[in-house]
C-alpha cells in the first residue's frame, strides 16, 4: 500500500482552493492538476508499505493526536499564495501555500519522531507546508513556465481550515485513482 499521513480539508476549503487556482489551470492546461477532492496537507509520505505497517502507524499516531488540540490553519494568505518546486523556471510541482504556524510545526515534528521510532527516515528538508495543485510530467518550455508564473502572481486566497484529525491515507492508483482514509486520529477538542 502507498501510504502517507495528512491533514484533510473540508469541502468548502477545497472548493475555494480550486476556484482560486482556476487561472493557473487556464494558463497551463497541460499540467496534471489535482482534483479538488484530493486536496490535503501531507505531513509525512511513507511510500509503499506492507499492510501490517499501516496498523503500526495508526497505533503510533493516536497518542500524537491526543496530545494536540484542534486548531485552524491558514491556506494562502498575503505571501507565497502559489509557488513551484523547485521554482517557476523549472516547475515540477505547483503548490498553494499554508501559513507556517507553531502548532502545525509541532504536530509535524511529533509525526516525524513517531515515524522515526517505526524505522522511517526523518525528512532532511525543512517542513514547508503546502498543498499540491499540479504536477509537471514533462519539462515546460520557458514561455509556458513564464505564463504560469504570471498567473500565479494573480492568485488570491486566504481561508482557514480546521485541523481536527491526523489521517493515515492510502493512495489508490490506476483508472480509479483516489485517496482513502485508513485511520483517523482526532485531535483534542477544547
Amino acid at each position: 500500500m502507498r501510504l502517507f499521513l495528512a491533514v484533510n480539508l473540508g469541502p468548502d476549503v477545497r472548493d475555494a482552493i480550486a476556484d482560486a487556482a482556476a487561472p493557473l489551470r487556464g494558463a497551463a492546461p497541460e499540467l496534471k492538476w489535482t482534483d479538488r477532492s484530493k486536496f490535503h496537507l501531507t505531513l509525512k509520505f511513507l511510500d509503499e508499505q506492507e499492510e501490517h505497517v499501516a496498523r503500526d502507524v495508526a497505533a503510533a499516531i493516536d497518542p500524537i493526536a491526543a496530545r494536540h488540540f484542534a486548531f485552524d490553519m491558514r491556506v494562502g494568505g498575503e505571501e507565497h499564495v502559489v509557488g513551484a518546486f523547485p521554482n517557476f523556471r523549472r516547475p515540477r510541482v505547483v503548490w498553494m501555500g499554508v501559513t507556517s504556524d507553531p502548532r502545525l510545526e509541532l504536530l509535524h515534528h511529533d509525526v516525524e519522531v513517531a515515524c522515526q521510532t517505526l524505522g522511517f527516515d526523518v525528512e532532511g528538508r525543512p517542513f514547508r507546508p503546502h498543498l499540491a495543485l499540479a504536477r509537471v510530467a514533462d519539462r515546460l518550455d520557458p514561455a509556458a513556465a513564464k505564463k504560469l508564473e504570471r498567473a500565479a502572481k494573480k492568485v488570491e486566497l486566504d481561508v482557514e481550515s480546521r485541523v481536527a484529525s491526523l489521517d493515515l491515507m492510502r493512495s489508490v492508483t490506476g483508472p480509479k485513482a483516489a485517496y482513502q482514509v485508513l485511520h483517523s486520529s482526532p485531535l483534542r477538542q477544547r
